[in-house]
């Protein structure tokens, strides 16, 4: 009798702990990076105009930004970037750029490239990324176009990239918004 009940208590707790990780897995927020060069432009920018949607969405989405080449590290973001971020009350400057790594693949649900290179890249870098790494004209609108670097070019040129990145980043949020969170 005893055996029984310390079996019917254990199955009993397993059952709540089960529901207890499967409740703490669903309050995960779903994770996107946004990949370019040396993230300090694109990606960049990419980050800040997705988390200011998801606050204005109350969406339960992170976002980070990353570089796929090893040079720049710790840089600076772009000064045209930073001016049209700004316009749009949002502060950038005190970003400072950082490489892709193991820990950001293997904690993403989706990684969102700037141009297929980018994409190419990460995919030869990190093998297991596959399946969830994509150009972000291709996950929000299922073009293959790339949002092209506007490093060094006059702040017109960053204002269309900026519009590009208006296009598809709403509907790549809206896209992660429907998919199961990864797992760790």
């Amino acid at each position: 009798m005893k055996r029984r009940h310390t079996l019917n208590a254990l199955a009993l707790l397993c059952c709540v702990g089960i529901q207890c990780a499967t409740s703490a897995f669903a309050d995960e927020p779903k994770k996107v990076a946004f990949v370019d060069t040396g993230n300090t432009g694109r990606s960049v920018m990419a980050e800040a105009i997705a988390g200011q949607l998801i606050a204005q969405r109350h969406a339960h989405i992170a976002v980070i930004s990353r570089a796929v080449d090893e040079d720049p590290y710790d840089e600076k973001p772009e000064e045209n970037g930073v001016i049209l971020m700004k316009r749009r009350g949002i502060d950038t400057s005190a970003h400072r750029s950082v490489q892709l790594n193991a820990n950001d693949v293997k904690h993403s649900d989706v990684i969102l490239t700037m141009t297929d290179k980018h994409k190419e890249k990460v995919l030869a870098l990190y093998p297991s990324a596959a399946g969830k790494v994509f150009t972000l004209a291709e996950y929000a609108s299922g073009k293959h176009l790339d949002v092209p670097d506007a490093w060094g070019k006059p702040i017109d040129f960053y204002e269309s990239v900026t519009a590009q990145l208006d296009t598809y980043i709403p509907a790549a949020l809206d896209k992660v918004a429907t998919i199961a969170p990864a797992k760790q």
